[in-house]
């Protein structure tokens, strides 16, 4: 009886080793295809059967026939109960896979582009969820590759609208990352990263070697295109959550907000984070984002009005699920450029409460009203017609938006709404010197210029721009400023933007008194003279101007917040003599350099911008004018910004095309001769010539304009170089 039970235990042993070993590989096997953690606790239950199996037989040595049937027996049920357990687990993980997978396969194809789009059934995520970054990415996609102006703008109210009814609380992000800001541009919120450290991030996160992805992001021109290939080439044991649009805003954020030792090292183990959970096209607009560029064409004025197209057809607030509505409402007009308050206000209270909670507000500085050039004398007197206007000098400075606030603080922004508060320790200083008591809170419109002390004058704006940008210390200023005031936009409380300009500027002389070349009134003169307004240009010219700014004072006066408007003119002489004028063009090619400039850029093609169809056109080669420390210096900067193809956005003949394709990112003031009409040039083409656009001859480089973005280059829609073009052709025909 012994013999038999210990036999019968040798053969349960052997089985068992077998079926051990069996299991071991199958485990193996099994962990190739699934997660860390569902490996972890296979092995372990391996590890702990496998030792019952060792001891039991052993122990049964000594035990009667009776024990060992009862262990095979408990022994068989709990094979079944494991392997009924590993069945259960392999469908509830194949379900979960399964499910995934048709995720990643929807949002993949998620299309905001498409015709008759439905923002519930047509989005990509359901009702209460979070918008899948994915989402954006493929908006930016289709966006990317069309160039058309209106398609484009559909296309992202159509993606807003699905956010607004689905996802509310991702609006305002899914806005900033459209516009490629992290909150107003008042705040100063920078990412600081640069293009290396980027490299270093993909290169850590694909485990591809740095030096190719150099070399890759050389050929392509696109360092978000090799992280997209990058990416797609990567295999991983587990996928990690995936990315979603508040989700990736927020890493942005935490990223600008870094400081302290060891930050570029923990940038880029955030940045790591990013890519490793990217899918699809997310890498290539990540890397894009975190550049400061995305290039995809896409102005802020273009968000605003996708953004107002998309409250209009499918209004927030409604039951789920919503009926899509066209409300036929025109687009909004901002004046608070701070999606923080304007976005919630419409979420909550709709389009038409705008005006009500999103007010001027000193600190919150404002979009400049800007002005038309115009060719003459003539045209201003035709233009403004019986209406009443004033002349007023055009300072050649940085536009100084002044804000006065109620606890008595004070700032100062720029044009580009930018804070030069540090900048401008001086005029700080100076301003509760000149104001009224009656003054306690205010915004005022100004020109900060370069003054010299001694001899009383007006210095060259080129002065200005060697004074230090940031945290600049009182007592270490060599460059003077004077503020010319010309404008008040806020006092005590009252938005002034409605009142007529005659009203506006009487409170702004009775509000603050001059200091002669510390603050000053911007010298005026109101006549509807043609004599008289000619020898006041000719005076500005003398007393270092560049001309006259001439506005309307009563009839149509009120100041127009972010327009270009034709309330405004600029009189300059140069307009007057049709010739020697100076245009800001934005630099989009260059032309590999012969003989002395062998090895850097011999000449460039330029561009003027298009504001209606927000494109760049070609309007002229350049190639003089350079120094050989400037030529240095735009081969340095600008081959950092090298394209491996034109963008959509980019009008050019094909007989223009330069060696290089470069990102519109810098802008250069040119003087030119004058101007002439091109069959090559896409400047204004359809404007003065239905086949033909207009080119600057012989034009000279003079300076890099730092103070304006690439979208502030001179236009071709504002009618600009039409001007120009028409008043040479009106003097060229005068006998």
């Amino acid at each position: 009886m012994k013999e038999k039970v210990k036999n019968k235990v040798k053969q349960e042993k052997k089985i068992n080793v077998e079926n051990g070993k069996k299991e071991k590989k199958e485990d193996n096997k099994e962990k190739e295809h699934s997660s860390p953690e569902r490996a972890v606790k296979k092995e372990k239950n391996t590890e702990e059967e496998g030792g019952s199996a060792k001891k039991k037989p052993i122990s049964s040595f000594f035990a009667p026939r009776k024990a060992a049937v009862k262990l095979e027996k408990e022994e068989r049920n709990e094979g079944e109960k494991k392997k009924d357990g590993e069945i259960s687990d392999a469908a509830e993980q194949k379900e979960k896979k399964s499910e995934k997978g048709v995720d990643s396969a929807v949002q993949s194809q998620y299309d905001p582009s498409r015709a008759h789009y439905h923002p519930v059934d047509h989005a990509c995520w359901r009702k209460g969820q979070k918008v899948p970054y994915l989402a954006v990415a493929r908006t930016f996609e289709k966006i990317e590759e069309d160039s058309g102006r209106l398609k484009n703008i559909e296309t992202l109210s159509n993606f807003l609208r699905s956010v607004i009814l689905l996802s509310p609380d991702d609006l305002l992000c899914c806005v900033y990352l459209c516009l490629n800001q992290l909150g107003p541009a008042y705040q100063g919120l920078e990412l600081g990263i640069g293009e290396t450290v980027l490299m270093k991030a993909v290169a850590q996160a694909t485990g591809r070697q740095l030096d190719k992805i150099k070399a890759e992001a050389q050929e392509k021109g696109d360092l978000g295109l090799v992280a997209e290939s990058s990416r797609s080439n990567q295999r991983m044991m587990f996928a990690p959550a995936n990315l979603t649009a508040g989700g990736v805003f927020n890493k942005l954020k935490e990223i600008a907000n870094m400081s302290g030792n060891s930050v570029s090292t923990n940038k880029i183990d955030i940045i790591k984070g990013l890519f490793v959970a990217c899918r699809f096209s997310e890498a290539r607009y990540i890397v894009r984002s975190l550049a400061g560029k995305l290039r995809i064409g896409l102005a802020e004025q273009s968000v605003l009005t996708a953004l107002s197209q998309a409250v209009c057809l499918s209004p927030p607030g409604q039951e789920f699920p919503p009926a899509v509505l066209n409300a036929g409402k025109g687009m909004m007009c901002v004046s608070m450029p701070n999606y923080d308050a304007i976005i919630p206000v419409l979420m909550k209270e709709g389009i038409d409460e705008l005006p009500n909670h999103c007010k001027l507000t000193p600190g919150v500085p404002l979009r400049p009203m800007l002005a038309h050039p115009t060719k003459g004398v003539g045209e201003v007197m035709k233009r403004f017609d019986e209406a009443a206007f004033t002349c007023e000098y055009k300072y050649d400075g940085e536009r100084a938006q002044i804000h006065i606030l109620e606890n008595g603080e004070l700032r100062i922004f720029s044009r580009n709404q930018e804070d030069n508060t540090s900048k401008y320790p001086d005029i700080i200083s100076r301003i509760p010197q000149v104001k009224k008591e009656n003054v306690r809170s205010c915004v005022l419109d100004s020109e900060a210029v370069a003054w010299d002390r001694e001899k009383k004058q007006i210095q060259a704006f080129q002065v200005l721009t060697t004074r230090k940008r940031k945290d600049v210390d009182a007592s270490e200023i060599k460059v003077q400023v004077c503020v010319y005031a010309f404008d008040l936009l806020y006092l005590n409380g009252a938005s002034l933007v409605r009142e007529p300009l005659s009203k506006r500027r009487a409170l702004l002389r009775e509000s603050f008194e001059e200091k002669e070349g510390e603050f000053v009134f911007a010298r005026s003169l109101d006549s509807d003279n043609t004599e008289s307004i000619a020898e006041f240009l000719e005076q500005s010219v003398r007393d270092s101007c560049e001309g006259l700014m001439v506005k309307t004072l009563e009839k149509h006066a009120t100041y127009e917040i972010a327009k270009r408007s034709h309330n405004w003119l600029k009189l300059k002489k140069d307009y007057l003599e049709g010739v020697g004028d100076t245009v800001d063009l934005c630099v989009i090619g260059a032309y590999l350099g012969k003989g002395k400039r062998a090895g850097s850029y011999g000449g460039f093609l330029l561009a003027c911008y298009d504001e209606e169809n927000e494109e760049f056109q070609s309007v002229c080669k350049i190639g003089t004018g350079f120094k050989d420390e400037d030529l240095e210096q735009h081969y340095n900067f600008l081959k950092e910004h090298i394209l491996p193809k034109p963008r959509p956005y980019y009008r050019v003949d094909q007989s223009a095309e330069p060696d290089v394709w470069l990102e519109a990112v810098q802008v250069w003031e040119v003087k030119c001769a004058d101007l002439s009409l091109s069959p090559v040039y896409k400047a204004a083409m359809g404007l003065v010539d239905p086949e033909k656009g207009i080119s600057l001859r012989f034009p000279r480089y003079l300076r890099i304009r730092d103070d304006k973005k690439p979208e502030d280059a001179t236009t071709g829609s504002q009618d600009r170089v039409c001007v120009m073009l028409t008043y040479q052709q009106t003097v060229s025909n005068t006998p």
